[in-house]
């Protein structure tokens, strides 16, 4: 929980930088048991998708920051994001990217995010 809350607490809209794997996908992990909590209770509520929209509009930002952040740890630009776009083969190969190990030394974007913790 921790990761989540100093994605959207201290980098909401920050996409500069680098994002190890370990802050990427517990940011994801909550994200996505939230979104499925908001769903819930929208529909328990009668109010689907009132509350679930409201959620998504609030993460989107730091959402698309920890993934460009992500991609900056693999040496790869913010822009490979847009590589999801493309059908079959695009979503695929984001996921690769996302979930290859970060190069351990510096690069263009930052020191190693590993090495600081």
């Amino acid at each position: 929980m921790e990761w989540y809350i100093k994605v959207i607490k201290n980098n909401y809209a920050n996409a500069k930088g680098r994002a190890r794997r370990k802050e990427y996908w517990m940011f994801f992990l909550f994200n996505m048991l939230f979104v499925i909590i908001a769903a819930i209770i929208d529909y328990i509520l009668g109010t689907f998708p009132l509350i679930y929209l409201m959620y998504v509009v609030a993460v989107i930002c730091p959402s698309i920051a920890v993934a460009i952040r992500r991609l900056h740890d693999v040496g790869k630009s913010g822009w490979w994001y847009f590589i999801g776009l493309i059908p079959i083969i695009g979503p695929i190969w984001l996921l690769i990217l996302l979930c290859t190990d970060g190069n351990p030394s510096e690069n263009i974007y930052g020191p190693s995010p590993k090495a600081a913790s």
